[in-house]
């Protein structure tokens, strides 16, 4: 996350993000981007991290002439490098108004991530300051300085990084501090939490108890045969009462590849694995009784049960720690998705963009496209109010990235980066 924005001025003097403290009132001053709360976001921050994200685009080894960075709103430079560009053999020849196009197109992509880190980064800045979370700048050099030991070996590989990114070593430092304050947010969210109560542990494990990290279900061996309708289904399963080995039936009748491959065996079936109908006659079947044929949306089934191993489970007071471990996750999570909710409309309503600069986090952003479906979640829930870099922007987790392979445009502006995740197990 975002460090306090006096510190930063003192820690990047040349330049992670630009952040001027001015007067009260939302007007976006002519040489910002962005107003949050009282803090604006320069232009020239802006176009720093711009240069950056569109050479980290850029497939690895591009020679730096051709790098090209996109520059609105006629895009002159940038269609005079891309026609620089050598075209394939055999295909046309772009025109300007072509280039001109994708060079836009490269720049409204570019624009949205750049801005949407940093937004967000000065947004967690404000927050860590108003919840007095800060770290210090002897943590940041020492996070710092492990990583890029880990991550370039040779001197000169981390000279190199710096030459083709587009990147400053201040850059990397600013990452590093954000996702210090980002773990330190997320700590600070969960700090004051009860612990699972006697009656919380006993509910779970009654409930749960047959399942890991506490024990392990029953789970059932089969032989299966799958056909695709119930004729074949019947002809199946009395070609297996005339005494048929089942292998064989199956491997005649069954389109089921996986289970003929193996002699039709299907083992170590645990409940709730299979397609509903199939799953609960499996496990109302007694051992050694021929079934079927049962319908389900891949077909019809035969099966017989040829093993069962019993769930196992724990007593309560071995299972209590790991018991205790799993709700305090679960506890954590839900206090970070709702924190993370009420930080991301905070920090919209205080946040306006320049004219050309309106993305999805300002309060004075066009509304987005009607979908007809959401998007996926990231795993773990919501996702955490950390700094989106750009693709050349700040590495993840206080990292620096291997030299030809910076971080890559992400499908989702508004996704935290690795690493600086204050929701914990949302990463």
């Amino acid at each position: 996350m975002s460090q306090f924005a006096r510190r930063l001025v003192g820690l990047t003097a040349t330049a992670a993000i630009v952040v001027v403290v001015s007067g009260c009132g939302n007007s976006v001053p002519t040489n910002a981007v962005a107003r949050v709360g009282d803090a604006t976001i320069t232009k020239e921050s802006f176009g720093h991290w711009l240069e950056a994200a569109a050479r980290s685009s850029q497939p690895p080894g591009t020679p730096s002439g051709q790098i090209i960075v996109p520059d609105p709103p006629e895009f002159t430079e940038c269609v005079t490098a891309a026609k620089a560009v050598p075209v394939p053999k055999g295909a046309p020849e772009p025109t300007d108004a072509q280039l001109k196009t994708q060079c836009k197109q490269q720049y409204d992509l570019l624009r949205q991530q750049v801005m949407a880190f940093l937004l967000q980064a000065e947004a967690i800045t404000q927050e860590a300051e108003e919840r007095d979370v800060s770290v210090s700048d002897a943590e940041v050099q020492t996070q710092f300085e492990e990583v890029k030991a880990q991550t370039f070996p040779k001197p000169e590989e981390y000279t190199e990084f710096l030459e083709t990114s587009g990147r400053s070593e201040e850059d990397l430092l600013f990452q590093t501090r954000l996702d210090l304050l980002s773990e330190r947010l997320r700590e600070d969210v969960v700090a004051d939490a009860p612990e699972p109560t006697t009656a919380e542990i006993q509910t779970y494990y009654e409930e749960n108890g047959e399942q890991p990290p506490i024990g392990e279900p029953e789970t059932r061996d089969l032989m299966v045969i799958l056909t695709e309708d119930e004729a074949e289904a019947e002809r199946a399963r009395n070609a297996i009462e005339s005494g048929r080995p089942f292998a064989a039936v199956a491997e005649q009748f069954s389109i089921d590849e996986v289970s003929k491959q193996n002699d039709a065996k299907l083992e170590d079936v645990a409940e709730g694995q299979q397609e509903p109908a199939l799953d609960e006659a499996v496990f109302s079947a007694e051992r050694g009784e021929l079934i079927g044929p049962i319908e389900t949306q891949f077909g019809w089934y035969v099966f017989e049960v040829t093993g069962i191993t019993p769930g196992s489970k724990e007593s309560l007071e071995d299972a209590r720690p790991a018991i205790i471990e799993l709700l305090t996750q679960q506890r954590d999570q839900e206090l970070l998705n709702t924190f993370v909710e009420e930080f991301q409309e905070r920090a919209e309503k205080k946040t306006t963009c320049a004219k050309g600069f309106e993305v999805q986090g300002c309060s004075n952003a066009p509304e987005p496209p009607s979908t007809t479906s959401g998007a996926p979640a990231a795993p773990g829930g919501t996702p955490a109010p950390s700094p989106t870099p750009p693709p050349a922007g700040p590495p993840a987790e206080g990292s620096v990235p291997p030299p030809e392979s910076p971080p890559a445009p992400q499908s989702d502006p508004n996704a935290p980066p690795s690493g600086a995740d204050p929701s914990g197990g949302a990463e």
